[in-house]
Order: structure tokens, then C-alpha cells, then sequence
């Protein structure tokens, strides 16, 4: 019996924030896959490992959690002001399908260095020491995003001192600018608050009536008080994980929470869009231990915040989350502003389950209009190997 042989893709391995994945350049991709459609999607699904009904991705590159079943795809860009297009794809880990209805925050990090040591960057905008600013096009979203990559000796510089909870070890910092970050959703018609409203009162059957924040900036997401369904915000992935009750919760507000801000047009549609929205859940500050068992005090922080994503409670903060967050913390009235004691803000540092982040938004109100023109937080990422990867043949 014959045998398909594998084939073997440049790729590079990557930490970004608190996620993890695997990146191409597009021209490195197999022909079929350098477009969209059915076969990336298969090649992707493949290299990462899924779908797997045992939740492992032991076959693959996948790490079994939403923040490491994730792949990103790279090229120059042919837009005016831009260095890259960077799409990312949200691997499901055992269902197969890839979402790209939204991006990662954490993963734009690597996006800079990946772009600068692949040589999608004009050597002459590289400094032979210093700071590289690399123009990224997030043609998930069609946003802009700017990353401040340090060089030293004429090299994308990883280590250093910069330490980011939710990540063991120290490394070189890379500062990120999401510019204009509220989202353009398709039917949403572009607003960032697309319900016209702050908070709303937003309908859960089984769950009851919530006071919502539903924003889109970063990646669309919805704001829940803690109190409201049930919890504190100290809480840590055990004590949400591994509830099948408390997780249904969770995603029935997210239906809800999508239908009313018209990212789905039925209930059914969101198993198919899992990566966006996201559902957070906030309060004020309380005293907690973090999951490495540092403890966080009340006062070193001006709220708590705990997210979900692909259906489970976060380790730390979603990158496009915490963008959510510092523009809901930065206009009065939201949830998000309220938990951190209301008023007028340009930053906030918010508690979550690996520790604290702080991320800037700078907000505007004209014509009874809020408009955030943009976040800013600081990240690190590191290539962890580069190679090739490699699936069979007729994988895709």
C-alpha cells in the first residue's frame, strides 16, 4: 500500500504575550494555502493538531488551551504606511474549523520581530541599535497596530529584564500601539458601542437580567459585573474550568450578548465564532493570590477583571481584551469604569489571574460620540524554535 509522504513548511514557533503560536511568511505557505479558503484551513488544523476529540493536540503543535492553538500569517503589505499584513487564525482544538473573526493581542507582539528577522522589513528601517518601529495591518479587523521592536547589534533583541505576568521568565519589551482599536464589525455598522448605550440590560435565558458593557475595541467584548452571576473576580481558572454548569453560564451570555450587538444574526452562529466576543466579567479591587501564588494586593490595582476565551476562563488577559478594557476604563460610566472607581482615566493596572497589567487608552467624546484614538501596553516575545513544520501530503 502506498504512502503519502509528508511535506515540510518553513515556520517559526513563537511566544507572544501570554499566547503562543506558530508563524508563516505567506510566500512560504503551499500555493493552495497562500489564499483563504478550505485548504489553509485544513493546513492549518493539521499543523496545529486538531481536531482532536481528546482535547490534546497531542499530533501537532497545539498546546491544548486557547492561548497556544493559534497560527499567524505574515506578508508585506501593499498598503500605503503599513510594513506588513499580519492575519491570525484561532485553531478550535477539537472541532474543525479555523476563526478569523478576530485578532490577538498577544501574538502582535511577535508580529514586529517575526517581520524584522524574515526579512519583510527594509533593512534601511532597521537602526543598528535601538528601536524599530514596524507598521502592521491587522487584516483581521483592518486595524493598525504599531510595535516599538528593540535591535541591538542590527538583531531583533529578546532578552532583557521586562517582566509580564502569566510569563515565567523575563525578556525584551515591545511596546504596542493599537490605533483607532474600535472594532468595524459586520453589523455592528462600526460602532463602538453598538447597542448606542454604555450598560445595558442585557437578557440571559437561565441566567436572569445582567447589566452589560458591550464594546468593540480590540476584539468586541462584554462586560458583566462579578457579583451579578455569582463571583468575586479573585477567582482562578480551577474555579471555573472545571464546571460544565458555570461554563454553559458563560457561553449563553456570550450568544445573548452576540445577538444583541449584531455580531450573529442567531443563536446558532456563535459555536462557529468562538473567539469573538469575548465575555469578561469585572469588580473592584480586592486582595487575592495569583496562580504562580504571588499575592496581589487591593491597593496596587484599580479593579479586577477575569476573561474568557474559546470557552474557557483565561490564565491571564487576552492581549485584544486588555485593549477592551483600558478603553472601557478610560469613558465614564462603563462597568469597566465604574469597578475602578469612575471618573476620567487614561490608564488603568487591573488584577488577573496570573497577576496585574496595565494597558493606556487615550478617549474622546465629540457630538455625544466616545472615539479612542489609541491603547497602548507593553508585551515581550521570543522565538522558541524555526525550522520547518511538518504534515502529510494529503492533509490539506
Amino acid at each position: 500500500m502506498a504512502h503519502i509522504p509528508q511535506i515540510k513548511i518553513p515556520a517559526t514557533y513563537m511566544r507572544g504575550g501570554t499566547s503562543k503560536g506558530v508563524f508563516f511568511r505567506l510566500q512560504d505557505l503551499p500555493e493552495r494555502a497562500q489564499v483563504p479558503g478550505e485548504a489553509r484551513d485544513k493546513l492549518l488544523l493539521r499543523v496545529i493538531g486538531s481536531p482532536d476529540p481528546y482535547g490534546k493536540q497531542i499530533d501537532g503543535m497545539g498546546g491544548a488551551t486557547s492561548s497556544t492553538s493559534k497560527t499567524v500569517i505574515v506578508s508585506k503589505s501593499g498598503r500605503p504606511e503599513h510594513d506588513v499584513d499580519y492575519l491570525f487564525g484561532q485553531v478550535s482544538i477539537d472541532k474543525p474549523f479555523v476563526d478569523w473573526s478576530g485578532n490577538c493581542g498577544n501574538l502582535s507582539a511577535a508580529v514586529g520581530p517575526f517581520a524584522i528577522s524574515n526579512d519583510l522589513i527594509d533593512a534601511s528601517r532597521i537602526p543598528e541599535n535601538g528601536i524599530a518601529t514596524v507598521r502592521i495591518w491587522q487584516a483581521n479587523i483592518g486595524k493598525t497596530i504599531i510595535a516599538h521592536v528593540p535591535i541591538t547589534n542590527g538583531q531583533v533583541q529578546e532578552t532583557g529584564d521586562f517582566e509580564l505576568d502569566g510569563v515565567t521568565f523575563p525578556a525584551a519589551e515591545v511596546q504596542l500601539e493599537f490605533l483607532d482599536p474600535a472594532a468595524e464589525e459586520e453589523g455592528a455598522g462600526g460602532a463602538m458601542f453598538p447597542t448606542g448605550n454604555l450598560v445595558d440590560d442585557l437578557q440571559v435565558p437561565g441566567v436572569g437580567t445582567l447589566k452589560a458593557t458591550m464594546i468593540n475595541a480590540g476584539i468586541p467584548t462584554i462586560f458583566v459585573n462579578a457579583d451579578e452571576i455569582g463571583y468575586n473576580g479573585t477567582e482562578l481558572q480551577e474555579a471555573i474550568n472545571g464546571n460544565p454548569e458555570a461554563l454553559l453560564k458563560f457561553e449563553t451570555i456570550r450568544a445573548y450578548g452576540a445577538m444583541r450587538m449584531g455580531l450573529i444574526r442567531n443563536l446558532d452562529e456563535a459555536a462557529k465564532r468562538q473567539h469573538t466576543p469575548k465575555v469578561a466579567f469585572v469588580a473592584p479591587p480586592k486582595e487575592y493570590v495569583a496562580s504562580s501564588g504571588k499575592t496581589v494586593k487591593a491597593d496596587g490595582i484599580d479593579l479586577l477583571v477575569r476573561a474568557m476565551s474559546m470557552g474557557k476562563l483565561h490564565h491571564a488577559m487576552m492581549g485584544t481584551a486588555a485593549v477592551a478594557i483600558g478603553t472601557a476604563a478610560a469613558i465614564p460610566g462603563t462597568l469597566v469604569n465604574l469597578a475602578a472607581g469612575g471618573g476620567e482615566r487614561n490608564a488603568v493596572r487591573f488584577g488577573h489571574p496570573s497577576g496585574t497589567l496595565r494597558v493606556g487608552a487615550e478617549a474622546r467624546q465629540a457630538n455625544g460620540e466616545w472615539s479612542v484614538t489609541k491603547a497602548i501596553m507593553s508585551r515581550s516575545a521570543r522565538v522558541l524554535m524555526e525550522g520547518w513544520v511538518r504534515v502529510p501530503g494529503d492533509a490539506f
